[in-house]
């Protein structure tokens, strides 16, 4: 069965696939190479509101793959990294759904989404000090923002893997679930994203992430979108709100509304 990514879109909601279980999902360079235009794809959509990230069957994510490092871990490296900050940058909400492993690389995408939601009995770590190599700083700063200095040096000294109730505690994941619930729950979450602002979302998104040259760009926005208009008479009369503003057909930086 040949590696790759399967994508679908549902009920707005954009869901990408990794597939590679002869090697419990590890990721090769034509994967790591696919994910940004797949990415950029689904970002324009207009029927695309959010996007959920897992793996095929029981498992996430376990790294890289092995045989990819052969080639050099610098070239492989930068894929990831460019397939990470892809990722980080999509501009609408991001889950990843976890189950089984998520080593590595696996941990690297789930970091690069906006949310995590884990089943019991999953498994994260972070393991460049097994093999000798520096993780990338971009990588590192973004799991310190999830852990704090502490929780990643722990990941990143040791290799050591933790199990969900522990990256529950930690910040690396936002939800833990049993096996038989967490599907149910992603869909009811995802729900809930596709039907609020993406205004909203998206200024959100960016000021969360560390933007601080955006204020005037997003107070411009809002001004010309009608979401508040429409949030507060929804509420006013009791119905779901429409919002129509989107991010789809535009890059980070430069969204429109």
């Amino acid at each position: 069965m040949e590696p790759q990514l399967l994508h679908s879109v549902t009920e707005s909601v954009a869901t990408v696939v990794i597939r590679h279980p002869e090697r419990r999902n590890a990721m090769t360079a034509g994967m790591w190479r696919a994910l940004p235009p797949l990415l950029d794809g689904l970002a324009a959509d207009p029927a695309v509101r959010a996007l959920v990230l897992t793996g095929e069957g029981g498992t996430f994510c376990a790294g890289a793959d092995i045989t990819s490092l052969r080639e050099g871990p610098q070239q492989a490296q930068e894929l990831a990294v460019r397939a990470e900050e892809a990722l980080a940058a999509f501009p609408k909400p991001t889950l990843a759904v976890v189950r089984g492993h998520c080593v590595g690389g696996g941990t690297q995408l789930a970091a690069a989404c906006d949310l995590r939601f884990a089943e019991e009995g999953a498994l994260f770590g972070v393991t460049p000090a097994k093999l000798g190599i520096v993780y990338p700083a971009s990588s590192t700063r973004r799991l310190v923002s999830l852990v704090g200095k502490a929780g990643a040096k722990y990941l990143l000294f040791s290799g050591e893997l933790i199990d969900a109730a522990r990256a529950l505690r930690t910040g690396l994941v936002d939800e833990v679930l049993p096996e038989d619930a967490l599907d149910k729950r992603v869909a009811e979450f995802t729900r809930i994203l596709v039907s609020r602002s993406q205004l909203t979302q998206a200024a959100a998104k960016e000021f969360a992430d560390g933007r601080t040259d955006r204020d005037a760009h997003w107070a411009e926005r809002a001004r010309g979108s009608g979401e508040a208009a429409e949030g507060v008479a929804a509420f006013l009369e009791r119905r779901q709100p429409r919002f129509t503003w989107t991010t789809s057909g535009t890059t980070p930086g430069t969204t429109s509304g």
